[in-house]
């Protein structure tokens, strides 16, 4: 029992341990070394003393403990340590917020910190301070997905389409930027705040993508993932209401999350979308989504997540796949190609317009994607084809398409999904 309440107070409560102890001590590797210890020294201790009514605070009583202990060992760690809390506190601070709803939505406290009242979650600062310009983007990512959000890394990998030791590295050499580059854990001020909104949103959204759809596991979905990327989307909306594109991220990550009931059968095994039973949608979810969408794309050009936002709108709003407004999906396609040109975006397309125009065109588009190096370990991008060809009747060629997706994947209910196309 005690290892359940650890693993449930890990998963709730570690982005918040561990974005304390780099607040106060402002090293990411010395919060995350003694975040692991406080776990280990909980499960030790409360199989024999049993769970205490806050295991939050005792894990991070017991973390503070731990880092200050290892500064004292540790002279000249000790000493790099004060030096980053001097250039902290030298910092310009922020602009103090603006709470008469007439700026511009960055409701923040002064330099040192988020005021309590202004963040609900120190998680936030952190997404922010991750997200830092020095950092490269795909680095910056990765180190908060891995470090903020609880993420393994072959998560982060399979987030990011690359192996695993590609993404380990791209985590240590973010940690040795930050260092070396002596980035402080500081509130970034408002005119700083639109060039790092997209690695934040970028963040949320693939914490959401995980819990979609599981890299690992015995389940498809995460649940647990998903809402805890939802739950930080609406923090962010909060925050920054005049921001179109937080509306849109929250709108697509609400709109696609309504559909979880209905993606999975009684066994866990995956659900098409053509397949699944609408009923069990959640509608006022749809409903509170469709609205941001309208906010998210009204008043300027769009952005990538409120077009996105749109086609799953379209999606939930049609009847049964017939139904579906594919001409209109494959026009939002269009607009998200130029906003954020992928492998993988022309790959929906390809399916839309198969939808569209019948699955000869569909798989002409995907044969055409065939040379994409970051599509040749992409199940979806088989499982696309092998769709595609048994609809035209190909049986061998879906075959072999099935068979490649099954070698790709990870995941057991999708591997089971598999193997019964096979068997058909």
């Amino acid at each position: 029992m005690a290892a359940e309440a650890v693993e449930a107070v890990f998963r709730e409560e570690r982005g918040l341990l561990l974005a304390s102890l780099v607040r106060r001590f402002g090293d990411l590797d010395l919060a995350e070394e003694v975040t692991s210890e406080a776990i280990e020294a909980a499960l030790r201790h409360w199989p024999a003393e049993g769970v205490p009514a806050r295991p939050g605070a005792w894990l991070l009583t017991t973390a503070r403990r731990r880092a200050v202990d290892r500064l004292r060992r540790d002279q000249a760690y000790a000493a790099r340590l004060a030096v980053l809390a001097a250039d902290a506190e030298r910092a310009e601070p922020a602009p103090a917020p603006d709470v008469s709803g007439s700026g511009p939505g960055f409701g923040f406290g002064s330099g040192s910190g988020f005021g309590s009242d202004e963040l609900p979650d120190e998680r936030l600062q952190l997404f922010f301070t991750c997200a830092h310009p020095a950092l490269a983007a795909e680095d910056r990512t990765a180190l908060t997905l891995r470090c903020l959000a609880g993420l393994t890394t072959p998560e982060v990998a399979r987030a990011f389409l690359v192996p695993t030791a590609t993404m380990a590295q791209r985590i240590v050499r973010a940690k040795k930027k930050i260092r070396e580059a002596r980035i402080p854990f500081r509130v970034p001020g408002p005119d700083e705040l639109p060039e790092r909104l997209p690695g934040v949103l970028q963040v949320v959204y693939s914490v959401f993508t995980e819990g979609y759809a599981a890299s690992s596991g015995p389940r498809l979905q995460r649940l647990d993932l998903a809402e805890e990327a939802i739950r930080l989307a609406r923090i962010l909306r909060r925050l920054l209401p005049a921001e179109r594109e937080s509306a849109g991220l929250l709108a697509l990550l609400l709109l696609v999350h309504a559909r979880r009931e209905a993606r999975t059968g009684p066994e866990g095994e995956p659900v098409l979308l053509e397949d699944q039973d609408r009923g069990r949608w959640d509608r006022p979810m749809i409903e509170e989504g469709r609205a941001l969408v309208v906010r998210a794309l009204t008043g300027g050009p769009a952005g990538p997540y409120g077009v996105q936002a749109a086609i799953a709108a379209l999606h939930d709003e049609a009847t049964d796949v017939a139904a579906t407004d594919w001409p209109q999906i494959v026009a939002l396609y269009d607009v998200l190609r130029t906003l954020t040109p992928s492998p993988v975006v022309e790959l929906n397309r390809a399916v839309a317009v198969a939808m569209r125009d019948g699955p000869g065109a569909g798989l002409a588009l995907l044969d055409a994607l065939a040379g994409e190096p970051r599509l040749r370990a992409y199940p979806p991008y088989a499982v696309a084809r092998g769709d595609l060809l048994g609809r035209l009747g190909r049986d061998g060629e879906a075959a072999a398409a099935y068979r490649e997706a099954l070698e790709l994947t990870v995941t057991e209910p999708e591997r089971a999904a598999l193997r019964r196309k096979l068997g058909e």
